[in-house]
Order: C-alpha cells, then structure tokens, then sequence
C-alpha cells in the first residue's frame, strides 16, 4: 500500500478497507502520546501482510510492546522485526533484543503475515505499553492529518495534482505525424550532466522548467517530475549512457551537480510545486548483479562497488534533496527482469537501505521507489500466471521467466515494496511504474495463452513482452506506449508515470562521436548478437538510432502504432 491509500485517523474516527488499506494516526504531536499505523501491504484470499510503525511521543524507552485486537478471525503467523504472539483475537508485539530503544518522538516498525477468511476488517484501538495511542490526551493539539505526515509533504504527491508537461518533449510529439494525440502527457525532466542545469544549445534549464511549471499550475496542485542522473563512473554496466564524471568523480558530483540542484529547488518561488526527483537510475542494482564472480559482472562494476561511491552519490542525494519540504525522493528500484531472482531481490532491498543511511540520509528522506525507469517490462501480464504448470512443469522453468518470481512489473513492485518495508523503510513508501513503453500493443499482441504443447510454447505464445530476451533494453522493435500517466492505479503505487519521454533513444545503433561523455553499446546495435547479460541474444534494437537521449522520430511512431491502450 502507498502512502495515497493511507487513511487518516484523527481522535477515533477509523476507516477500513481490504486490500491495500490503513489505519494511520494523525501527525505527532505533544498532546497524542502515540501514533500507530497499521498497513495492510497485500492482500489475497486467505491471507495478507501487514506493517506496523508505531511513534513514541511520550519519555524515551528502553523496550516496548504494542497490542490491539481483531474483530474477525485473522490468525498471525509470522512475523519480522518484533516477537508477535496472539491470545484469540487480541494481539501483542515486543520489541526485539536490536530495537527496543525507542527515544522521545522516535518510531519503529515491524511486519507480519497473517491468514483470514470473511473480512479483513482493520483494527480499531492500539496501545503501548498500555497507553492508548492516536488518542489527543486533552493537553491540546493534536489536529487532523490533511494526508501529510509530520514533515508537511502529502502521502501521495500525484493525487489531486496535475503532472508537468514539458513543452520541449510536447513540441517534438506534436510535430510528429499523430503525435498531438499525446503530446499534452506529462513526461519526466532529465538532469543527466552538470551542463542540463543551467541549460544546453538553447534547451531550458532547471529554473525554465520550473518556472514553466509554475505558470502550468496556477490555482492547483502540480508535481514536477525530474530524474537525477550523473553518478561518478554512471551506469557501469552499459555504455550508452556512460556519463560525464569519471568513477573517482564523487566530490564533483557534490559540489557541482547535486549542490546546485539543491539550492534551485530549495527557493521559495517554487515551494508550491510538488517536485518529484527519481534518483540515479540503473545503479545501485548494478552493484548486486554485476559485480564479483558472476557472469555478468563487469570491471566497471566492480570498481563502484569497492569504491562505493554509488551508495555515497545515492545517500547524498538523497540528504541533501530530502530536506526540501516540497521534494519527493524516489529511487530507481530496476525491474522484474532484473532483481525478481531470490539470489537480487532482498540483496537489492538490503543495498538500498545501505544508501538511504549513508552520507547523512536516512529512510525518512526516501518516499518511495520507481521501477522499470526507461525500460520495456509489461506491466501486467494476463496469459500466464509464476504459479502455472504446464504438464507438470512450472511456468519458472520456461526459458523466458528462467525461475524468476515474478512475470510483470505489478507484481514486481507490490512485492519489493513489502521487502523495503521489511528491511527498515516506512511503511508509508509507494512505488511508481514507468509505464511509457511497456504497452506491447499492435497486430502482434496476443490474444489469449499459448499453445500447452509444453511451458515454453505456453509462455512464449501469451506473453505481451515481445522482446527477444527480458536482459534487452535499447530501442526495442515492437514496444508500444503503455498506460496514460495515472495516479493512484493499484494498491502500493502512488502512480503510473512517462519518466522516460516517448520518443527520446537509448542509445546510438552505431559509434557516433559525441561531447556529451556517451559511448557506444552493441545492445543498441541491431546486428549484435549478444553477452551473458542477455542470455547471448540478439540486441532486438531498432536501425539507425541516435544518441540517448536524441529524439529518435522512428521510434516514436512505433511507440504510437503499438500503444496499448490503443490510442
């Protein structure tokens, strides 16, 4: 559940749900001796997950206990990050040997699974250590919540707020031939050098953007969306997009591209906005699959791992730009075809944790995650499910799914939100999806499931993704615009986005000299026939691409044939 799904509890007035609900307190305050939020993460026929936080108001303590009662017949069955036994229907959870420190105005969190049948009716009272919390205890204050939490931001940024429309990326889509019908969706802003800052051979600079936003917005609410992207020794696994700052770079990165980030952000003239930053795609991830004695591991990689300069950058960013009121830090949390494997799903959360703690962040300056930032992974696929057979076989044995867990970026997202929430992130984190390209629409998309002559036919016959192999990622042939910016689409996710402007490359299909720090990768050469990262495949790259981020028009309009929903 996202934090937009977190309903507001303020005195004794509750509101229940099911899948996706909450009971949240209002924010803290002298007068409310406790807050507790009770999430309910996923949530299935038989069963559920559930995260509570719990904030200490009142004297600092050295252990704790928080109890409440069911009023169905939900049964606990484990539990992470507190001893959680049950009596009937009422429920107590102490603290663990690591976390019973509980200081004035600290908070805790802990998480467990569950099983019900009926209703999965939320609970109404909690307590700590016998003091009723979310109570205003009569000594004033205590007001409702309004959808924020204690800092001032809201939940959800994206609900009730419209999404900058860059007039740069509006401008190329709308000379395109059909491209008005899309020309008007909100995309995200790229900060991907030094130079983006200011502005480049005439393009608008952050200032112009927001400034351009402001005039959008008028009366309303709006959310900016930018991707902060120039990491010392970028993307070390590709060379498309390498960028600028050689991988020793950090103090650069600093002082020269995040500092002044900050400070245009930080100006009042823009504390009205709602600035969305998706911090440095494609690179903490790197560190978990392409490093060590891995087959994909990369020396590049390697060198950011023992560096650690990726973690520094994150953890820095994410300080610096978290203490901005109107800011919403997102990290890039790859996709399913990347980190759904048991052997990079909780290390990928683990390594996360690792950079929202360092060089000063904490988990508080983290908002939420984005996956499938500028990638091509369906965002639901409908033939097939990870828990099918086919005469005998699971779906996980199929070539295309190779005993991943997950098939699609929903499921994806839902589940490693519950794992960042298990490993220390707030519970009130939500996921976006980049869903610009993962349509998969057009004359090639099929209709129903695959043949069952065995699993592969199966898969390969239902699936939407069309890509030659799920390690593929530059201008891929067949890809189609996916679902329309949307807040609030599912349980967990605060929103389906564009972050990555339709239209713009991935990468060049051949070497082209350049001055913006870009190299050239076979995976965007049509003729590759590949590596260990892509299962030796071809690239499936689209001819005669230019440089990423260059306005690739043949693309363009492919995106637009396949867009699913149709256009």
């Amino acid at each position: 559940m996202s934090r937009s799904r977190t309903a507001v509890l303020a005195a004794l007035a509750l509101i229940a749900g099911a899948t996706g609900a909450a009971v949240t307190a209002a924010p803290a305050s002298a007068a409310v001796p406790c807050t507790v939020a009770y999430s309910v993460q996923n949530q299935w026929d038989t069963g559920f997950t559930a995260n509570v936080t719990v904030t200490n108001n009142s004297a600092a303590k050295s252990s704790w206990a928080v109890k409440w009662a069911y009023a169905g017949n939900q049964k606990i069955t484990n539990g992470w990050n507190a001893k959680i036994t049950q009596s009937g229907t009422a429920v107590t959870a102490n603290n663990e040997s690591y976390n019973g420190t509980l200081a004035t105005g600290g908070s805790v969190s802990f998480g467990f699974q569950a099983s019900y049948s009926g209703t999965n009716a939320l609970p109404t009272t909690f307590t700590l250590d016998g003091v009723t919390c979310n109570v205003d205890d009569g000594s004033g204050g205590g007001g409702g919540g309004g959808g924020t939490d204690p800092s001032g931001k809201v939940d959800n940024p994206y609900v009730g707020a419209k999404v900058y429309v860059n007039p740069e990326w509006s401008a190329k889509a709308a000379a395109e031939t059909g491209g008005s019908r899309i020309s008007n969706q909100p995309t995200g802003v790229w900060l991907d050098r030094i130079a983006a800052i200011a502005g480049t051979g005439g393009s608008m600079g952050l200032r112009a953007h927001l400034d351009a936003a402001l005039a959008q917005k008028g009366t309303g609410e709006e959310v900016v969306q930018l991707v902060i992207y120039d990491l010392p020794g970028r993307d070390c696994a590709a060379l498309a997009s390498n960028g600028e700052l050689g991988p020793t770079e950090i103090d650069k990165y600093k002082t020269q591209f995040i500092d002044p980030i900050a400070a245009i952000l930080a100006d009042s003239k823009y504390a009205s906005l709602r600035i969305v930053t998706t911090i440095e795609i494609d690179s903490l991830p790197n560190l978990v699959t392409n490093t060590g004695s891995r087959a994909t591991a990369t020396a590049a990689c390697d060198t950011m791992l023992a560096n650690g300069n990726y973690v520094k950058g994150v953890g820095y960013a994410l300080n610096k730009l978290g203490a901005i009121p109107n800011v919403y830090n997102y990290i890039d949390a790859g996709h399913h075809g990347w980190l759904g494997w048991d052997d990079n799903f909780a290390p990928s959360a683990q390594l996360f944790y690792q950079a929202a703690n360092a060089e000063g962040a904490t988990v508080a300056d983290v908002h939420g995650f984005i996956t499938n930032t500028a990638n091509y992974s369906a965002l639901k696929e409908n033939n097939f499910t990870i828990n099918d057979t086919v005469n005998g076989t699971s779906v996980r044995q199929s070539k295309w799914v190779d005993w991943n867990r997950y098939v699609d970026e929903l499921s994806y997202a839902q589940a490693f939100r519950t794992q960042l929430v298990s490993v220390g992130f707030n519970s009130g984190i939500g996921m976006l999806i980049d869903t610009s390209r993962n349509g998969w629409g057009g004359t090639a998309r099929p209709a129903g499931p695959g043949a069952t002559t065995s699993v592969d036919t199966y898969v390969d016959g239902g699936r939407y993704d069309r890509r030659i192999h799920i390690g593929n990622w530059c201008n891929q042939s067949g890809a189609g615009l996916g679902e329309r910016p949307k807040a609030a689409p599912a349980a967990g996710i605060d929103a389906y986005v564009w972050m990555k402007p339709p239209g713009e490359s991935d990468g060049s299909s051949s070497a082209i000299a350049n001055d913006e720090g870009k190299g050239f990768d076979r995976m965007c050469d049509p003729t590759y026939t590949g590596n260990a990262r892509n299962g030796n495949s071809m690239s499936g790259a689209l001819p005669n691409a230019p440089l990423s981020g260059h306005w690739f028009s043949a693309q363009f309009q492919q995106l637009m044939q396949n867009a699913y929903p149709a256009l």
